[in-house]
């Protein structure tokens, strides 16, 4: 009989944490031996937006399994998973996680990967994926029935499923809705000391003044982007919730916010000092992004994969995706939920988002330019 002893400590990847069941228990450590010697156990994940949770699954998927990498949270998809399966009995497995690290996995694995959807949130993250070679070409009638052109791959690679606005947010007790009016109008003198911003450094920013630049170019972009930089009350924050708290407690006045956080800060204090406005409606409109996903290059199941995006644009499925995290439907024919249609109706932009993505890399060096942290 020969023993083994083995000292180990797991150390997760970069972007992914770690997750006790990699605690290397006796139990635990026996099983991993007996694993390493016959290959009886293979992992994969589910978890939370910033962290990888391991669990086993079995080792060999049957015909009809779908596996999905996705970077939104597994309290908004598991639902629409469970719905999916319970009406046509195709069983989902599923990887959560932030979107780079995902990618960078699809990426490594190759023509070998297991996934055959990739679920993520904002067009620039859609766009990376497909630059990177990570999505297939889908042409499906139902997909561009259901979804505005606008909101889509022009190439076909990528699907939006719920629409977020990133939109105007302010503190009615200091300000009226009549003196706002546009994102460039935040610039204006009479903002300065007043206006907050989430960090340059997220990717919901770095699109809105991508958008910015597909509209004005990169010279007048940049210095609408230098004006909000020298109204700016505060450091910028590192999140939207952070910004919402400082606004109400009088910290600044008005701020640019995605507008499901509006919605989730409204739903847990109905009575916190904050408005939600629409800007631009005299001209190109609101700016708008989406969560949304793509079948991948080497998916096993493709024609699972197709059939589940389609379902997912239906309008039976689309109030379950965009109501779980008070987004906007991304077929027109579907109706928001009552809180988010509260808000009122709005132009919004119609630029493809994919000019988020195109012009993501001039956005962040124009951000660093003008001095937006």
């Amino acid at each position: 009989m020969i023993i083994i002893i083995i000292q180990y400590k797991w150390r997760p990847p970069r972007g992914l944490k770690e997750n006790k069941v990699f605690n290397l228990q006796p139990k635990l450590l026996i099983s991993l031996l007996l694993t390493l010697c016959f290959g009886v156990l293979s992992v994969t994940a589910h978890s939370a937006d910033d962290a990888v949770k391991a669990s086993t699954i079995p080792a060999t998927d049957t015909a009809q399994d779908l596996v999905i990498y996705s970077a939104r949270n597994e309290q908004l998809i598991k639902p629409l998973f469970d719905a999916y399966q319970a009406e046509t009995g195709v069983r989902i497995k599923f990887v959560t996680g932030k979107e780079g690290p995902l990618m960078e996995r699809l990426k490594a694995e190759g023509a070998k990967t297991r996934a055959d959807l990739l679920i993520t949130v904002d067009a620039g993250n859609l766009w990376q994926a497909a630059q990177n070679g990570l999505l297939a070409k889908v042409d499906a009638k139902v997909l561009n029935d259901n979804i505005p052109e606008h909101l889509r791959d022009p190439g076909g690679q990528w699907y939006g499923l719920s629409v977020r606005a990133r939109t105007i947010v302010y503190n009615p007790t200091k300000v009226k809705p009549g003196e706002l009016s546009t994102y460039e109008a935040l610039g204006d003198a009479k903002w300065k000391g007043r206006l907050c911003l989430r960090s340059s450094k997220k990717v919901y920013n770095q699109s809105l003044v991508a958008m910015l630049i597909a509209r004005h170019g990169e010279a007048q972009t940049e210095q609408l982007v230098k004006s909000w930089v020298a109204n700016l009350a505060t450091d910028v924050f590192s999140d939207d919730e952070n910004l919402l708290d400082a606004m109400a407690a009088g910290q600044c006045d008005v701020g640019i916010v995605n507008s499901y956080y509006f919605g989730r800060e409204k739903r847990k204090h109905p009575d916190a000092p904050l408005a939600i406005f629409w800007p631009n409606q005299n001209d190109h409109g609101v700016h708008v992004n989406i969560s949304g996903a793509g079948v991948t290059k080497y998916a096993k199941q493709r024609d699972a994969a197709v059939k589940f995006l389609e379902w997912l644009s239906s309008e039976k499925a689309q109030n379950l995706f965009a109501d779980a995290n008070l987004e906007f439907p991304v077929n027109p024919r579907v109706k928001p939920d009552a809180l988010v249609a509260s808000w009122g109706e709005f132009k919004h932009d119609t630029i493809n988002v994919s000019e988020a993505g195109r012009l993501q890399a001039k956005a962040v060096m124009l951000m660093d330019r003008a001095g937006y942290k």
